[in-house]
């Protein structure tokens, strides 16, 4: 499938269809918005409780996704389709589910913010479902970089290191996007070399992404089409993953990676390189 993006009509009209789930992939550890208005047939999930590894800070290995998804009923076979609250947390589902082995993602366009915006049903009960077998799936991982290629790279000829943070974190005046507390890494700045690219600059007011023809001209401004490799980085990487996302699934780019430990990670390790 060359683009996993859905739109909301097309979810609309299969809603109810038994060989579709739906997960609302949420930021919120408190699932108060969905129980009163969610899309009818949709799971919800915390991200860390869906993406995350139960104790280590890594990702699922496809087995442990496998009986994940299994224990949530989702059949191995099934058309599992991503929304995030917010849009980046339907991404970055979209990401480690990917690397977590399930074979058909999708992802719905715009997000909870664009489905309940655009008037779409909505529905106050949770579905049921049983829990089915399923058998683990093939991983892909070649999307995800660590800090130590990222080091290894500063500098190297043909990759391009995007940073999409807000301004003021690219700038170096704030390590989180105003107007939250100021905190999660022990520096400001962003990784050298890294040129901006604002996350928001992909979506519409509505989060859904910009058509195929703005996405290119924003890309091209910031030397995509130059590059042989792309590396985005955020502050968790949720961010990162809306552009990825843009780049690998919308535009068609090889060679697009993330790098997941971001400013959190980069900006507090002893004697790694930053510049404002």
């Amino acid at each position: 499938m060359s683009n996993p993006l859905v739109s909301p009509s097309w979810l609309e009209n299969i809603l109810g269809d038994p060989n579709i789930r739906i997960i609302e992939v949420s930021f919120s550890d408190d699932d108060a918005k969905y129980r009163e208005a969610h899309i009818p047939g949709a799971i919800w999930s915390y991200w860390k409780d869906l993406c995350w590894h139960e104790s280590d800070r890594e990702f699922p290995e496809p087995a442990e996704m496998a009986a994940r998804l299994g224990r949530m009923g989702i059949p191995e076979g099934a058309t599992l389709v991503l929304y995030g609250d917010p849009v980046q947390f339907g991404s970055y589902a979209f990401w480690a589910l990917t690397m977590g082995g399930h074979k058909d993602l999708r992802l719905l366009d715009g997000g909870r913010k664009g489905w309940v915006e655009g008037g779409r049903p909505v529905t106050s009960e949770a579905p049921i479902f049983e829990p089915v077998p399923y058998s683990p799936g093939v991983g892909d991982a070649s999307m995800r970089m660590g800090r130590d290629e990222v080091r290894a790279g500063l500098g190297k000829a043909g990759r391009l290191l995007l940073d999409v943070r807000s301004p003021e974190e690219y700038s170096g005046e704030r390590v989180m996007p105003p107007p939250n507390f100021d905190h999660g890494a022990e520096r400001k700045g962003r990784i050298p070399g890294a040129k901006h690219l604002f996350f928001r600059g992909v979506v519409n007011e509505d989060d859904t992404y910009k058509t195929p023809s703005e996405l290119r001209a924003l890309f091209k401004a910031a030397g995509a089409p130059e590059a042989e490799e792309i590396v985005a980085y955020c502050r968790l990487s949720h961010r990162a993953t809306l552009v990825w996302f843009a780049l690998r699934h919308i535009l068609g780019y090889e060679g697009v990676r993330i790098y997941d430990g971001s400013w959190t990670e980069w900006g507090s390790i002893v004697g790694f390189p930053i510049e404002r």
